[in-house]
């Protein structure tokens, strides 16, 4: 049995999703009373353009552009975005919008159904935070080692290539000392963000500490990854970090080892870093001979 308009109207209504409509002027003309109750506001507060009061200030422009880029095309979408709710906390809410049409396919706007996913984005927020570093973004010490026990398992077992690179960024103490502390967590952020544009996505990089990063080649023979950190390494020289008035050159020593019967990857580490600590000899018995 089809249901007629009033029919529609008390299902809408009565949904636990928060719904809302908007027409050809990509105005929102209407918001059911999940959404009403959830904000504390009347619905003449709400069409045109006055639902986005409510999304906190830091999330409007990125929301409102993907919802205006979406209607241009008329595809769908989906966000999550912060919404104030009737007691002034900010809540996550997940949008999925889509056109609808009228008569023969007419484009007559968009229908779009939001949920509560408040403690969905807030727990992923906790697992980031125990899995990166949060200066660089890149994974911390710690899940590095949990992610690097699995593939070097699986590099025994399987009998495939596994390489890895300690990584070191040059006078990085003297960095520090000439421009100070907060040019130097520049470095390191501008060093991680150069470094994860030129790795492969099954690739593990990690801040270790301090100036020290390491990256785990997974399928990797120790050919293909001399010839990725001399990738690394250039992209490293060719660029310039930026920090206030300060323009910085920075260049940075690598250890590289493959997996050849160590045990366990904390040996690999160890060979990793020692190869690292001579190539770092080697730089300094170079400049004390100039």
């Amino acid at each position: 049995m089809d249901l007629d308009q009033n029919q529609y109207q008390i299902i809408v209504e009565s949904s636990p999703n928060m719904i809302w409509r908007s027409g050809l002027d990509a105005l929102c003309n209407y918001f059911n009373a999940t959404w009403l109750n959830f904000t504390g506001k009347t619905m003449d507060q709400e069409v045109g353009n006055g639902w986005v009061d409510g999304v906190h200030p830091e999330d409007v422009e990125r929301c409102v552009k993907i919802y205006l880029d979406a209607f241009k095309k008329q595809e769908p979408f989906e966000m999550d975005y912060r919404l104030k709710r009737h007691d002034g906390v900010y809540r996550w809410i997940n949008d999925r919008g889509v056109p609808f049409y009228v008569g023969d396919h007419q484009f007559a706007g968009y229908i779009g159904s939001c949920m509560d996913v408040t403690e969905k984005v807030e727990g992923q927020k906790l697992r980031e935070m125990a899995q990166q570093d949060g200066l660089t973004k890149l994974l911390n010490r710690q899940y590095f080692e949990q992610l690097g026990k699995i593939e070097f398992a699986k590099a025994q077992r399987f009998s495939t290539g596994l390489t890895l690179a300690m990584i070191d960024i040059d006078d990085f103490k003297r960095i520090n000392d000439t421009y100070g502390h907060l040019t130097g967590d520049d470095v390191l952020k501008e060093m991680a963000q150069t470094m994860r544009s030129m790795i492969r996505d099954f690739d593990l990089l990690a801040r270790f500490g301090g100036d020290e990063f390491v990256l785990l080649m997974t399928n990797t023979n120790l050919s293909d990854a001399n010839a990725l950190i001399q990738r690394l390494d250039q992209a490293i020289k060719n660029n310039v970090v930026r920090s206030g008035d300060h323009e910085i050159k920075v260049s940075a020593s690598f250890g590289i080892h493959q997996l050849n019967g160590e045990e366990n990857l904390e040996k690999v580490l160890i060979e990793a870093d020692r190869r690292l600590y001579e190539a770092k000899r080697r730089i300094k018995s170079n400049d004390d001979f100039d």
